[in-house]
């Protein structure tokens, strides 16, 4: 007997299957005429960034949704005009439904100081903080932090994929991202990771820290080798590195962002007041629960989608045929060759590479 012909056999015998496994997987997950998934895009959105929207619309219409037809939600603190419903009603065959934030999501709670909020809004303005004196900001990162998953309109889903005005998209995106996080079985998928503004978030860890010795029963053990504390702690949760997911552009889970633990911490942040003290981002309250509260396995990285926000861009940097064929970002653009990007720690915790996460094929 030769031992070492029957290994190699076997292996063969491992890839092939692997490999069939993966083109089943691939065929279910490029379906487009079986049943969706339970979801939809949620966009926060006001009446004057109606052209900024339709841009980002035709986008994610051209590169994905034409063929899937995934509903539309559109939030806002003030009630749509006419106009806005028209005019985004036109940019897709897909549902649309329009809701109303409610007055007690958008406002100040009650042990909230209003004239220290100002006085400390008007140090972070002349500190030259970004955002650091804008009110209304606040209010939408607190809204984005706990509130819009609770909104009556998302009750009937499974998953969400937030999406914002101005946004761009590179890639064909072949595949339903929804399908993808039901049969993985993930909570959480991203494009960009990057650092937060230590300015912004001076207290946040170590309120986060009293949190989890308070209620441990909603946090994820560290010292499990699937843990993701990682990802915002390289000392084990004594300092927090300022790496989060850059949420303006994220699929989740709702019932995740609805669970026990998630609603807790929001709710144990915001009586901390550090969304109107400080300038806390509802990117860093995502991704730390995400960090504390969820394990390797659900959490992924969608690699294959190039997507833009502002001056921030994440473009697929291999392989050839996917950044040639599939996109048109240039790959020397990419956010992930940026010193502040946190992909590269994202990768080290997972122990994989980034051509790992691609899903989509030639």
């Amino acid at each position: 007997m030769n031992v070492e012909l029957d290994d190699t056999i076997s292996m063969l015998r491992v890839e092939d299957t692997e490999e069939v496994l993966k083109q089943r997987e691939y065929a279910l997950l490029t379906n487009s005429s079986a049943p969706r998934i339970k979801a939809a895009f949620v966009v926060l959105a006001r009446n004057n960034e109606l052209y900024s929207l339709r841009s980002s619309m035709r986008y994610l219409e051209n590169r994905f949704n034409k063929k899937y037809n995934y509903p539309w939600i559109f939030l806002n603190e003030q009630p749509f005009t006419e106009e806005f419903k028209e005019m985004t009603r036109m940019m897709t065959n897909a549902e649309v439904h329009y809701g109303l934030v409610p007055k007690e999501h958008w406002s100040y709670p009650d042990w909230i100081d209003v004239n220290y909020a100002a006085q400390c809004r008007s140090e972070m303005a002349r500190r030259g903080i970004v955002y650091g004196g804008s009110e209304s900001y606040r209010h939408m990162c607190r809204y984005q932090s706990g509130f819009f998953m609770l909104h009556p309109l998302l009750d009937h889903l499974d998953y969400y994929w937030r999406v914002e005005p101005g946004v761009k998209f590179s890639c064909d995106i072949d595949y339903d991202p929804f399908k993808v996080m039901q049969e993985r079985d993930l909570k959480y998928g991203f494009t960009i990771s990057l650092e937060e503004y230590v300015a912004t978030v001076p207290s946040l860890w170590d309120i986060t820290v009293k949190f989890a010795k308070t209620h441990p029963q909603y946090i994820y053990p560290r010292t499990r080798q699937d843990s993701l504390l990682g990802l915002v702690s390289e000392d084990k949760g004594r300092s927090y590195n300022l790496c989060h997911f850059w949420s303006n552009f994220e699929i989740a889970s709702v019932q995740f962002m609805r669970s026990e633990g998630y609603q807790a911490y929001f709710k144990y942040l915001d009586q901390a007041g550090g969304f109107f003290y400080e300038r806390w981002g509802d990117a860093p309250v995502h991704s730390i629960a995400v960090a504390m509260m969820l394990k390797r396995d659900d959490v992924h990285w969608f690699y294959d989608i190039g997507y833009k926000h502002d001056y921030f861009e994440h473009c697929p940097t291999e392989p050839n045929w996917l950044t040639t064929n599939k996109c048109y970002c240039d790959p020397d653009t990419s956010f992930v060759h940026n010193s502040g990007s946190c992909n590269s720690k994202f990768l080290n915790i997972m122990n994989r590479t980034a051509t790992s996460y691609v899903i989509t094929q030639p």
